[in-house]
């Protein structure tokens, strides 16, 4: 890894938007950045573009891509080549580095949900494709999933026309299972607000015959968890490919049973007259994803652990020399597992809202995006960060909370 003082010296290089330097090392890996020879199209639009301190949320448009899946990106663009032949090799390829039978990138993770679902219900029936979600005769029409596994995402679910069977206890969700049960449905991030986690309820579907479905959109790092769900028994798992795997944004993966994810592709582009076919994935995305992840796998994750950590030290130091102000810095379990600060105050002290807060930062200049306002606190992530951005958070935080201090 490069030492700080090239890092800054690289950043200083750097043009700067709306105040924020953009491009620079992420782990060691480049990220682009606009050069002074190119459209400022932010400016132009009016936007005014921000440090990331909240993480890979869709609304803050996800990651900053590496120069390596910008390349692919770019290379994929200036080519044609046939895109059922290009799923079949790229997906093949994505099959291997994770170890299962097969895989094909997807508009997103709740691309990846609909489009298993969907290959669930018809396989590669013509007719069957064609009737969802409005007529499911002769289909199974039923998805079992724990009620604290309900979330809004599941609505990519209910996109093919099932009914969601909703269960507590495990006994319940046994008892659920009949000849209409087509799917098992699981949410990973809210595995340990059920009362069946994760092996087990795979286990279950095996058990019953019933094929089974782990969103786990938001759930690296770390890498192992890319493989770890196929190894409990679950037939299709499903990702987000602009997240913590840093590809493109509108790209996720689908990967599991091989049977599965040829009946997925069956309801895809570009298949038309099928649920999937406004879920378009261009060839730029497919390669960029393959890329990403291959990327991804090589990372030297104790190295951006450690800078995360650093990172999230000095943003922590700068917060909590404001006198009255709380601070506690820990890694969420499941998804967006990095160290995570969270800041908070008395509102006797400091007559403001986590939103009030939030949006005094997002504001300000250089604007910054920080996430889960509350009551009185939000918190603060580094990992989408270019390094160096965290000097400037610091010094921002510090002072938006001197300003608000009654």
């Amino acid at each position: 890894m490069p030492s700080r003082r090239t890092v800054l010296k690289q950043l200083s290089s750097l043009p700067v938007i709306g105040g924020v330097a953009v491009g620079g090392l992420i782990g060691g890996r480049e990220v682009s950045g606009a050069s002074h020879s190119q459209r400022d199209y932010y400016k132009e639009l009016g936007l005014k573009t921000f440090i990331n301190a909240a993480g890979t949320y869709t609304a803050l448009t996800g990651c900053l891509m590496p120069k390596e899946v910008i390349d692919a990106y770019t290379y994929a663009s200036n080519e044609y080549v046939g895109l059922n032949e290009l799923q079949d090799a790229v997906g093949k390829k994505i099959a291997e580095m994770i170890g299962c039978e097969a895989a094909m990138v997807t508009a997103g993770a709740a691309s990846a949900m609909t489009l298993g679902t969907a290959g669930i219900l018809t396989g590669t029936d013509d007719d069957k494709a064609k009737r969802i979600p409005n007529d499911l005769s002769g289909m199974k029409d039923e998805v079992i999933v724990q009620e604290s596994h309900v979330i809004g995402y599941s609505h990519a679910i209910k996109n093919c026309g099932v009914k969601l069977i909703v269960v507590k206890t495990r006994n319940e969700l046994i008892n659920a299972i009949n000849d209409k049960t087509a799917m098992l449905y699981f949410t990973n991030y809210a595995n340990n607000d059920g009362q069946v986690q994760d092996k087990e309820f795979a286990e279950i579907g095996k058990r019953y015959g019933i094929p089974s479905l782990n969103d786990a959109a938001a759930d690296t790092p770390p890498k192992n968890r890319l493989s770890m769900y196929i190894d409990m028994g679950f037939d299709l798992v499903t990702f987000s490919g602009g997240k913590g795997i840093r590809g493109p944004q509108s790209a996720g993966l689908l990967y599991g049973r091989k049977d599965l994810i040829e009946a997925a592709r069956f309801n895809a582009p570009p298949n038309g007259d099928r649920i999937g076919r406004g879920m378009k994935v261009n060839k730029e995305e497919i390669v960029a994803m393959w890329i990403a992840l291959e990327t991804f796998l090589k990372m030297d994750l104790d190295k951006e652990w450690k800078l995360w950590e650093k990172q999230i030290d000095l943003i922590e130091r700068a917060a909590s020399s404001v006198d009255g102000i709380t601070t506690k810095i820990y890694v969420p379990e499941i998804n967006n597992h990095v160290p995570t600060l969270d800041i908070s105050w008395d509102t006797a002290r400091f007559p403001m809202s986590g939103t009030e807060f939030q949006t005094a930062l997002r504001d300000g200049s250089p604007s910054i995006a920080v996430a889960r306002p509350a009551e009185n606190s939000v918190n603060i992530t580094t990992w989408m960060m270019v390094p160096g951005q965290e000097k400037v958070v610091a010094r921002r935080i510090k002072e938006e909370l001197q300003k608000a201090r009654a």
